[in-house]
């Protein structure tokens, strides 16, 4: 019991020490806090914010519409043989460029060639047929002016100088048909074009006109074929056609403008009634085989303008669930919302179609700090100075 009471003495003592310590420790920091500098205010939550506005102005902006479009060679031409034979050879590499008139396929050439001695032997034949009624018929011709033969004799040596002329006549078309046939061994490429790929192997048999053998693509200049809906062409102000049409651009896959302007070389001239459009064609030049055939771009048209618009830039244009809105500076330099309908961008500006009047100031910056009847230290920017030179 004794030695409990010592062990219970010893650990108040402890106790009363550390308490001592912090005693020392909050009079110290007590101390340090009284010499330094006193804390500054916080900034009131009302204090005016500066922003840089644009004084919006009317203005006339061209009228693009981009849609979906599909690139195709200007001419595409299915190779098809015009006799019927074994494939011989195939005289050209798949996938390259070729030129009018070069040689794609040879058909054994051998059974044409046989036709083609044979007609011309009856050629030769038939004209010595023709010689020979030539004699005959100028003969009776002297016996007729003599009275030493009928008439009756002499025309029928006349009908068969005739007959033997024409049976020569039709001899110099079958040589003719002969020669082309045996010409038409060597298919030819009929355009200046890529090829496909070869569909029969060297040693196949091919039907004429009916086996297709390859095909030809023209890639430049190429066409982009493409289409806008009725409310599309309305924002045109109607159909759409050569004379209208001021601009053509190709956009490509990876985002970025085709180098080269496009021209409308076709516009229906009626609405497809399955598909409620328009179908239209652009040719653009195509040195380089950037566009290819089948390939998948977008197209964006220029015509006409769109008068009595704003421009604004697109950071000053927020979206919410009743649809994009800008905020506006009023008289008392309040922030007022101001609901907009907004139509196409131009470089990195909205054209706003409705929700704006002249003069409007639109706020550009410090955005994200704003709510309706924040008051604003309005800074007109730069920006406004371009509002109306467009």
């Amino acid at each position: 019991m004794v030695l409990r009471f010592k062990q219970n003495t010893a650990g108040q003592k402890l106790a009363s020490n550390y308490h001592s310590t912090i005693i020392l420790l909050v009079s110290l920091l007590l101390a340090a806090c009284s010499n330094s500098e006193p804390i500054p205010e916080i900034t009131s939550v009302n204090e005016a914010i500066p922003v840089s506005v644009i004084q919006v102005q009317p203005t006339s902006v061209p009228i693009s519409v981009e849609t979906v479009a599909q690139a195709e060679g200007a001419k595409e031409v299915e190779i098809r043989p015009r006799v019927s034979g074994i494939l011989l050879k195939q005289l050209y590499t798949e996938g390259s460029p070729v030129d009018a008139g070069q040689p794609l396929f040879l058909i054994d050439p051998a059974p044409f060639k046989n036709t083609l001695a044979e007609v011309r032997a009856q050629l030769l034949e038939q004209s010595i047929v023709v010689e020979q009624a030539k004699v005959e018929e100028s003969r009776q011709h002297r016996l007729v002016t003599e009275n030493f033969v009928s008439q009756r004799v002499y025309d029928s040596a006349a009908a068969n100088l005739a007959i033997a002329k024409a049976a020569l006549q039709s001899a110099k078309v079958r040589v003719q048909q002969a020669e082309l046939n045996l010409s038409y061994t060597t298919v030819t490429a009929p355009v200046n074009g890529v090829t496909g790929r070869s569909e029969f192997s060297e040693g196949s048999l091919v039907t004429a006109h009916t086996s297709l053998l390859t095909t030809i693509a023209q890639l430049s200049p190429i066409w982009v074929r493409f289409s806008f809906s009725d409310n599309e062409l309305v924002r045109f102000g109607g159909r759409l056609n050569e004379q209208n049409v001021e601009k053509v651009w190709v956009i490509l896959p990876d985002g970025s403008t085709y180098q080269q302007e496009g021209e409308i070389n076709f516009a229906a001239s009626q609405i497809d009634p399955l598909l409620g459009t328009q179908q239209l064609r652009a040719t653009f030049e195509n040195e380089d085989q950037r566009l290819l055939p089948g390939q998948f771009v977008r197209v964006r048209v220029t015509a006409g303008e769109s008068t009595n618009v704003f421009i604004v830039p697109q950071v000053a244009v927020l979206t919410s669930d009743l649809g994009r809105y800008v905020y506006v500076v009023n008289e008392k330099n309040e922030v007022t919302v101001r609901a907009v309908v907004a139509g196409d961008w131009i470089g990195k500006d909205w054209i706003i179609l409705e929700g704006l009047n002249a003069g409007d100031k639109v706020i550009v910056d410090n955005i994200i700090r704003l709510s309706p009847g924040k008051v604003v230290v309005p800074q007109l920017s730069d920006t406004s100075l371009m509002q109306s030179t467009l």
